[in-house]
């Protein structure tokens, strides 16, 4: 088995196999648009495993992109929470490299992120001339605001009175039919705004970005969209009680736990409740992306416009004792990723290459002729958009530190092979991703793959050379409390 190409992605080399764009493929001479779209929270099940929790999850919008162009079936986060993973495929930079793994570390300090050569890929898109213009949930946390000619940040709909409705939590972690009419919702009052963009005439190219803060939690959407999910008909996802019983105790620790709020919810009776609300909320942001897609298809920009939709990490529904997302398994860093670039995709592409959101930004660039920085870490996509069986040597690395324990890092990385953890310097977990889907069995010590485990070891960045997770409030105060106990 052969790594080289993917160690060479970690020294920050750009792969690009084909030197002639997108632009001159689909119309010479005419720069092409990007229509850049993301969603908070999404699972990747939505569209590849339909039956997994209704007998049809109600996305046509979506279904309808991914068919029109190449769909990433195999696509992974940098990092499984909103701020690090929104950071890393918007600079281009990794987790590993800037030590932004945990929203709870303050972003400006990490001299990698902020130094001046590190550029959004909205900045990277204003300086080649293009208009630029964000509106919704994009960036978190880490932004360069000269680099939007407009920029609209996301707001959370107001709470319904009464709330919260399932009466399990005080905080965000509730759901519920919204008293606000679908006009008055914050994620539609965005969607109106990048459909005004596309009806506008533009004499330059544009990059436009639309991002919906749905499915975050609480899931407050319309009667309409809980009435697509009859109870009767939710099919729950599979767990397992002893799951964690086989996890070093770092790993243990990424897990909410025994008698987590995912527990809570089960032991409760409400889980079907909780699967309804989700796939009405998720519901509710296809219907907000298709009313964009239907303002692109009716614009004069539909023929060099591309296309890209993603979602920022995965969300657990109580596998391995967890809710929502921060962790390193398969619920927590499989994401939705779809292109679609006139002149370069075709109709149902589907690829199954292990790719990252990393990715999109040198992607973007080769399309549209644009020369990205040097130390991006990730490649192009634009030879599986041709072609999404081409040979591709590559893995899928995610990073993380524990949102209690922000001072160690923890890197995944998603291989054909299986999914190896390292957790610190030392505490390790593998599955065997083809006879262990749900990754309950922690394989680790089994001789049978310590030939394997060994070579994903050497692609993983070494404890040594990873960037140390930032300092964040939380380590400080840890820290203060060591000292203050003298330990």
């Amino acid at each position: 088995m052969r790594f080289t190409l993917v160690q060479s992605v970690f020294a920050g080399a750009i792969i690009s196999l084909f030197t002639h764009s997108a632009c001159e493929a689909a119309e010479p001479n005419k720069p092409m648009n990007v229509l850049f779209l993301v969603a908070d929270d999404l699972n990747s099940w939505l569209l590849e495993d339909a039956e997994r929790y209704a007998g049809k999850v109600v996305a046509p919008n979506l279904r309808s992109l991914a068919a029109s162009g190449v769909n990433f079936t195999r696509a992974y986060t940098a990092a499984p929470v909103c701020s690090p993973s929104r950071t890393a495929f918007f600079s281009g930079v990794a987790p590993w490299k800037s030590g932004i793994y945990n929203n709870a570390q303050t972003i400006s300090t990490s001299e990698v992120i902020n130094q001046d050569a590190v550029l959004s890929l909205a900045g990277l898109f204003k300086k080649s001339g293009y208009g630029t213009f964000g509106y919704g949930k994009i960036t978190h946390g880490w932004d360069q605001k000269e680099n939007w000619d407009v920029k609209v940040g996301h707001k959370r709909d107001p709470a319904p009175p009464g709330a919260p409705l399932a009466k399990l939590s005080g905080g965000e972690q509730d759901w519920g039919i919204i008293h606000l009419t679908e006009e008055q919702m914050n994620d539609t009052g965005g969607a109106d705004m990048a459909i005004a963009v596309l009806e506008k005439q533009h004499d330059k190219p544009f990059f436009l970005a639309y991002g919906s803060f749905n499915p975050h939690m609480p899931w407050y959407v319309p009667q309409k969209y809980f009435d697509m999910y009859p109870l009767d008909q939710i099919v729950l996802p599979e767990l397992k009680e002893d799951d964690l019983d086989d996890l070093p105790p770092l790993a243990k620790a990424v897990s909410d736990g025994i008698g987590s709020f995912a527990d809570k919810v089960i032991e409760s009776g409400k889980l079907e409740q909780a699967v309804q609300a989700y796939l009405a909320t998720t519901t509710y942001v296809d219907t907000q992306i298709g009313r964009v897609l239907d303002a692109l298809e009716k614009s004069p920009y539909k023929d060099n416009t591309i296309v890209v939709f993603l979602t920022d990490h995965g969300f657990h529904l109580g596998e391995k004792h967890h809710w929502q997302k921060t962790t390193l398994w398969e619920e927590g860093t499989h994401v939705l990723l779809m292109f679609r670039a006139p002149g370069i995709t075709k109709s149902v592409g589907v690829s199954e290459r292990f790719v990252s959101l990393l990715d999109i930004y040198p992607t973007l660039a080769e399309l549209c002729g644009l020369t990205p920085p040097a130390y991006i870490d990730g490649r192009s996509l634009v030879p599986l958009l041709k072609d999404p069986q081409a040979p591709w040597e590559s893995t899928a690395i995610t990073g993380l530190c524990d949102k209690n324990k922000t001072d160690l890092a923890y890197i995944s990385i998603r291989h054909e092979l299986g999914r190896y953890t390292r957790y610190g310097s030392d505490q390790e977990e593998f599955y065997d991703a083809s006879k262990d889907p749900h990754e309950w069995t922690n394989q680790i010590d089994n001789p049978t793959y310590a030939t394997t485990v060994e070579n994903l070891r050497a692609v993983v960045p070494s404890f040594e050379e990873a960037a140390q997770p930032l300092p964040s409030a939380l380590t400080k105060k840890r820290r203060e409390s060591r000292r203050a106990k003298g330990t």
